[in-house]
């Protein structure tokens, strides 16, 4: 009877012993962040575009300027246009900095430098955020049938820092 207590303590510790063992799991999301991101750091409108869902994001802003004008007791009638909305939705609309300096990102971030930038705003929605305590979202990413796409984005005109390539444990 002690002995099958001992067995089944030596599977339990097996079990936890394994489960610390493994790589975290990967944020799936972070390879569609990263390559956004670095579309936007090498000013690659294909590649941003193959990440952008377009119609999304143009409801998105246009949302948010619908409220700032009523806010500020403006009446905008019809609300922003497709033209001035798409200028706004490019890789120009933002730029990404060296978190410890404020310098231009010499290269373009990483899959974990892109992973660090992300929180959990939903069960299939990520967003890129600020570096305020409120980590306000800049980048909206949900999860579609196509895949990871940006759905929302702040307006125009923000800078994202990225901090330097994480540590690999171990090393």
């Amino acid at each position: 009877m002690v002995r099958k207590h001992w067995v089944a303590a030596f599977a339990v510790l097996m079990v936890i012993a394994q489960a610390c063992a493994r790589k975290p799991a990967e944020r799936p999301e972070a390879g569609v962040v990263q390559a956004l991101l670095t579309s936007a750091w090498s000013d690659d409108s294909n590649g941003f575009e193959a990440v952008v869902d377009r119609a999304a994001v143009r409801s998105d802003l246009r949302q948010q300027l619908l409220r700032v004008a009523q806010a500020n007791t403006l009446s905008v009638e019809g609300g922003a246009s497709d033209a001035a909305l798409d200028r706004m939705i490019s890789p120009h609309a933002f730029r990404l900095v060296e978190a410890a300096s404020g310098g231009p990102l010499s290269a373009a971030p990483s899959r974990a430098q892109a992973a660090a930038l992300l929180k959990a705003v939903g069960r299939n929605t990520v967003c890129v955020h600020d570096q305020t305590p409120a980590q306000a979202c800049l980048l909206t990413f949900a999860k579609l049938s196509a895949g990871w796409r940006l759905v929302g984005m702040a307006p125009a005109g923000f800078t994202i820092p990225v901090a330097p390539e994480p540590e690999k444990p171990g090393a």
